[in-house]
Formats: structure tokens, sequence, C-alpha cells
């Protein structure tokens, strides 16, 4: 089943059939050494530090990911409003909140096509 997860309150073609509730993933991560070391070493130099970016990426996907399964056991089939939230926990942890709210859309022409993912 695909999910459809738009950061507007609706999903363009489709009305908001059931709203289901609130839903959200989220992974908390640590900066292992090896980040801090080369990270510390990159930030002397100043500019971006991948190791971090990309770390933050792949922790944005994992807590998308978790969204869309709790919407999934939900019901839903489509997430409106959706967004991020991050904190730092401690000195070397960052949290990644993927939150929204899960609903069942159906197309503005009746149609029973499933809502695709935007």
């Amino acid at each position: 089943m695909s999910m459809t997860v738009v950061s507007t309150p609706y999903v363009p073609g489709h009305r908001i059939e059931t709203v289901m509730g609130l839903t959200w993933g989220t992974v908390v991560r640590s900066r292992g050494i090896g980040y801090q070391f080369t990270a510390g070493l990159r930030a002397m130099a100043g500019g971006e530090i991948p190791e971090y970016t990309n770390m933050l990426n792949d922790s944005r996907q994992r807590a998308l990911d978790r969204l869309i399964e709790h919407a999934q056991g939900l019901g839903a089939n489509a997430v409106v409003s959706a967004a991020f939230d991050s904190s730092e926990l401690g000195q070397n942890m960052s949290e990644i909140l993927a939150y929204g709210t899960a609903v069942v859309v159906v197309p503005e022409d009746g149609s029973v096509q499933p809502a695709r993912l935007v």
C-alpha cells in the first residue's frame, strides 16, 4: 500500500473522508566517537560537516518510514500536515521526530483509485 505524505493540510485532488488521528515516527541517534573526531577536525576548517548531514538525513528518512508504518497501522492511506522536529539529548544524541495527521483520502471525482505517493 503506498502512502501519500504531504506538508499541506490536504491532498490535491482528494477529499479527507476520515481522520484517523495523530501519527508520528521518532529516531534517537548517537554521534559515535568516530563522527565526533572527524567532525571536530572539519569544524576547525569551517563549512559543512557531511558526516552529520548524512546522519541527520538518514535519521529523517527513518523517522518518516516509522511515521508511515504508524499511519498504516491506524488504517490511513495518507498523512497531512506532516512536519519534522529535532532536538539534542545530552551532548551527543539527536532526536528526530516526524509527525502529522493520519487520514483516509478518496479522489474528489468519486473513483476508487487509492491516493498515490506525492
